[in-house]
């Protein structure tokens, strides 16, 4: 895989889509900041970053993003949504209707508590052998449920925070806050796995 071939997209409606890029830039493919539809053409992968889920939602809406974003997850390109990202493409949002349905998870917004509630936790990735990453939570959701077909990447202790079912993968918390690259790094082997497919 040439990672330098991969472009990357980034939904850059609010919340902290730079730091994904540069994150994207460090493990050498290219990222583009998405603030149109039909924009999703361009990209063989899309992140949803964190921010606040309900204003990303609202401006979802007011763009006519959705039908586009089905469209994107039907054809198996690679989705990752961290944080507001996971909300937004969760099945089922606790006490909300907002989630797009694309991973088989039942979450709940702000459930650590608020912004002074936020903390660092080295986890182990499931995908690799490696020492520990660590993981950047702020305002972080919770996966209460996961479906049958949902394979979970990552805990701590009961909490489910990194999750992949098929061409979808979500965290609980910022990887994109920090230099190890390792969870874009996987994210860019999905997208290239489903390259692969189309071709």
């Amino acid at each position: 895989m040439n990672k330098s071939n991969i472009n990357v997209g980034v939904l850059a409606l609010q919340g902290a889509f730079r730091e994904h890029i540069n994150s994207i830039k460090m493990c050498g493919a290219k990222a583009i900041e998405i603030r149109f539809p039909d924009q999703l053409e361009e990209v063989d992968g899309l992140i949803i970053p964190g921010g606040e889920s309900t204003t990303i939602g609202k401006l979802i809406n007011k763009y006519n993003f959705k039908p586009y974003l089905d469209e994107f997850y039907s054809s198996g390109k690679a989705i990752y949504g961290t944080c507001a990202g996971l909300i937004l493409v969760a099945k089922k949002v606790l006490n909300e209707d907002i989630g797009l349905g694309y991973i088989d998870i039942e979450a709940q917004r702000n459930s650590y508590g608020r912004q002074i509630d936020s903390f660092e936790e080295y986890v182990t990735l499931g995908f690799d052998g490696k020492e520990k990453f660590k993981a950047i939570f702020i305002r972080a959701p919770r996966i209460l449920k996961i479906g049958p077909t949902v394979d979970i990447l990552s805990k701590i202790n009961d909490n489910i925070i990194l999750a992949r079912q098929n061409n979808v993968l979500v965290s609980t918390f910022h990887p994109e806050l920090q230099e190890d690259t390792r969870i874009h790094e996987y994210f860019l082997k999905m997208i290239g796995k489903s390259i692969k497919r189309e071709n």
